[in-house]
């Protein structure tokens, strides 16, 4: 059950170290393992069902794919294309890049690889606040970085910038986005910080030595950023990220929309429409086993009917286009009236968008909605 477009997703666990807040599946080398790295991925492939329609969308994520070498990153796009193919109205091709690995020569060698899309790891332009999340790049980097992408051909450049900073950092999300778009970018993503266990900040946290911001903190420099960006005619179109006209990522757009997709790696999730499975998420492991010939399952799921809707209801809730609601659908009576009321949703029709003080109240909103909906 494929659909006409094939979306790909390689997982880059490797980085040079552990920012302070990161929780996902990374492996801190100094020397990155490339070569075998892209054989690893060729043949995780191989023990895969060819998938039968050709790719829309590649999307290198980690991890840092920019530590791998141009040759390496060029070898996996060869790979990818001969294998199954590139869609006739042309493939997006997303590489996420740290600042620091971003020069003149890569950014050329990654266009000519075939790279049309570049995500940059900005996160903040005050060293102090860099230095605090463990980045390895200077804000100068992260300026230059920008300008040498677009001036080597990548068409779209994103950037990434953290908000709700510990109040101690004095941090200023708002005047680095700022900074950020009047250097012409074609897509920004603004994520508010979270404490996952297991990171350097949960620790910090759990000792007392970091205190985090309040909601109110958090509100109002969601609003200020929201506020930012619509001014500068930046589309809103899903809760964390912000596109010019006809820049939206299309990659990412897949997932939303709750379309199949698959993913190779370490901790790599794939999705067919009724299941989900991941990859098993250690580097070390996950490479012994594909190199044994077996598949390097780490879990899976087949998602019930309740799930699934819950499901479509928090990801199309998650977009500026919201979502859907048949008519024999359950709808939440009174919890949906109150959310109008409050002005959290708009609602037109049979169709349900949220507002930006909507987008703050996601996870309560769609809790309160779906137990309703149950309920009715």
């Amino acid at each position: 059950a494929y659909l006409p477009q094939m979306h790909l997703y390689v997982h880059v666990p490797f980085c040079k170290r552990r920012c302070s807040y990161c929780d996902f599946a990374i492996a801190v080398r100094k020397q990155v393992p490339g070569d075998e790295f892209v054989e690893t991925i060729k043949r995780e492939f191989a023990l895969r069902e060819s998938p039968a329609e050709p790719l829309d969308t590649l999307y290198f994520g980690g991890g840092t794919p920019s530590l791998l070498s141009p040759p390496q990153l060029d070898a996996l796009i060869r790979f990818f294309r001969e294998e199954i193919g590139f869609a006739a109205t042309g493939v997006e091709v997303t590489l996420e890049a740290n600042p620091d690995d971003v020069t003149p020569g890569a950014a050329e060698a990654w266009v000519r690889a075939g790279v049309n899309r570049c995500s940059l790891g900005v996160q903040s332009l005050q060293p102090s606040v860099l230095e605090w999340m463990h980045r390895t790049h200077t804000a100068e980097q992260a300026l230059t970085a920008i300008g040498t992408l677009t001036g080597a051909g990548i068409g779209s450049v994103s950037a990434d910038v953290i908000f709700a900073l510990p109040e101690a950092l004095h941090a200023d999300p708002v005047g680095d986005m700022e900074r950020l778009v009047v250097l012409g970018l074609s897509h920004v993503s603004a994520y508010g910080l979270t404490v996952e266990s297991g990171t350097p900040l949960a620790k910090w946290t759990n000792r007392g030595g970091v205190r985090h911001v309040d909601d109110d903190v958090y509100a109002e420099e969601f609003l200020r950023l929201h506020a930012l960006l619509t001014a500068a005619g930046y589309e809103h179109y899903e809760v964390s990220n912000y596109a010019r006209r006809g820049e939206r990522s299309r990659h990412n757009g897949v997932y939303w929309s709750g379309r199949p997709y698959v993913g190779v790696g370490p901790s790599a999730h794939s999705f067919d429409g009724a299941d989900r499975r991941w990859n098993l998420r250690d580097w070390a492991e996950y490479s012994r086993t594909v190199a044994a010939g077996d598949d390097p399952l780490g879990g899976e799921e087949r998602l019930s009917s309740p799930q699934r809707r819950l499901e479509r209801w928090y990801l199309g809730l998650r977009t500026a286009e919201g979502v859907q609601i048949p008519e024999r659908e359950p709808v939440a009576g009174p919890a949906l009236d109150a959310a109008v009321e409050r002005g959290w949703l708009l609602r037109e029709g049979e169709s349900l968008r949220p507002t930006a003080a909507g987008w703050l109240r996601l996870d309560a909103l769609i809790t309160s909605l779906t137990t309703s909906a149950e309920g009715g």
